[in-house]
């Protein structure tokens, strides 16, 4: 179990709040999190690293939260940023610009400027054509950008393919040899600092030795680098730092430095770092109540009020997130004899066969109107969340100690709709063009 949600006397509470009163009060689907996990694990994240005094980037991707971000920047976290929008969050939530980093293979003239408008620290560069397009926007500020290029280091992260970016034949990076050809580009562009060279291997990686790994093999490339006299600052490691979803599998934290800090040390490098998942994957649940017990076969159904929409991540990963009750006598994942236990499929009432949360799941045998946790919901969840079937997305709530607040209100029907129009406000024609 996450370390902020526990049960006392059967009860699950979020730090010292009942989430029962929580789903009575403001209605399900709804997500309820710690903001003490988040700002945790940033402090954990510095302490494992003290020794090179990290610059953690919070990955905005992974729950962009305003509320949270706000309590992140408030501990020193900078962010990483993945297009314009996320760079507008972080700097409403109080960021400052000088610690937040840009990456994405695909940056548009527009969002590049907009961020040289703001002063971010640098952008992670992917290919030889963004290097063009950077220089250009940039020349016609009349400023320098700050530039790390983004390795391809052509390491297996051992994670599931479709959040696996650190082997060549990825889309994201440039593969070490042709990333030496860009230094004499670098040098001929005008307008380019730069500052560093970034990795990011893959997501929910679970084996201490990945990340070390990479560095290892980006090294001499950082030693060609400095010999050319290009004035590198950091060492961005990127993020991906694996989490315990079914028990202890995630990472520890402290043994995973212990591999990475003999590499990093190596480079002379200031450490970056661009964790999410990490910080925010056991910070969040899901709470949805059962609409409807149906067995059909040999199966039983529980038909619950969020959905594929509201979390998509068991769709399109397979992936596991633990259920279980609300208020229960059974500790969480008990092993349950009898009658007192069930097999359930735990599924949305989305218009579509992969609306599953759970299958084949054994849990305590639950009624109708009873209200159900999804655990370690708090990355990939909102963030990714749609109004797919025309379904409100859900409200969010933060939680420190025994206060909460409402960080963002449920949608209405009426917000599905807004800025859509019913007629022309306006008629043109292809002369218009």
């Amino acid at each position: 179990m996450p370390e902020h949600f526990t049960y006392k006397n059967g009860q699950l509470y979020c730090e010292s709040v009942p989430v029962k009163a929580l789903a009575d009060k403001l209605g399900t689907p709804l997500y309820v999190y710690s903001q003490s996990h988040f700002t945790g694990q940033v402090e954990a994240i510095k302490q494992a690293f003290a020794e090179v005094d990290p610059l953690i980037c919070y990955s905005v991707k992974a729950n962009a939260c305003l509320g949270l971000l706000r309590a992140m920047a408030r501990v020193g976290c900078g962010f990483d940023a993945v297009s314009k929008g996320e760079i507008y969050r972080a700097l409403r939530a109080g960021a400052d610009s000088r610690m937040i980093v840009f990456a994405g293979v695909g940056k548009r003239d527009d969002e590049i400027d907009y961020a040289l408008e703001k002063g971010i620290l640098m952008f992670n560069v992917e290919s030889e054509s963004e290097l063009t397009a950077i220089s250009r926007v940039a020349a016609r500020r009349g400023v320098e950008a700050g530039i790390a290029l983004r390795l391809n280091p052509d390491v297996d992260p051992k994670t599931h393919k479709h959040i696996s970016t650190g082997k060549r034949e990825s889309k994201f990076g440039i593969d070490i040899e042709r990333a030496k050809a860009s230094l004499k580009r670098i040098r001929e562009l005008k307008n380019l600092r730069l500052k560093g060279v970034h990795l990011h291997i893959g997501s929910q990686i679970t084996e201490n030795d990945r990340h070390a790994e990479a560095i290892a093999k980006v090294v001499p490339f950082i030693k060609e680098v400095k010999a050319a006299d290009f004035p590198l600052e950091y060492i961005n490691v990127g993020g991906g730092y694996g989490i315990s979803y079914r028990g202890n599998e995630g990472l520890n934290i402290t043994e995973f430095a212990a591999k990475m800090l003999p590499h990093i040390r190596e480079t002379g490098l200031k450490m970056a770092c661009e964790p999410g998942r990490y910080v925010s994957g056991n910070g969040g649940i899901l709470l949805t109540r059962v609409i409807f017990d149906k067995p059909s076969g040999d199966k039983n159904f529980l038909i619950v009020d969020a959905a594929m929409n509201d979390l998509i991540r068991p769709a399109i990963y397979d992936a596991y997130h633990r259920i279980w009750p609300v208020q229960s006598e059974f500790a969480p994942d008990a092993e349950i004899a009898g009658d007192a236990g069930r097999v359930y499929d735990v599924v949305g009432p989305v218009c579509e066969s992969t609306d599953v949360f759970a299958k084949a799941r054994r849990l305590p045998a639950t009624a109708e109107g009873e209200l159900l946790a999804i655990f370690s919901a708090g990355a990939y969840g909102m963030a990714m969340s749609s109004t797919y079937n025309q379904r409100p997305r859900a409200a969010e709530v933060i939680v420190q100690g025994d206060k909460f607040w409402v960080a963002r209100e449920r949608e209405s029907i009426e917000d599905l709709i807004r800025g859509e129009r019913l007629t022309p406000r306006e008629v043109f024609s292809a002369a218009d063009l």
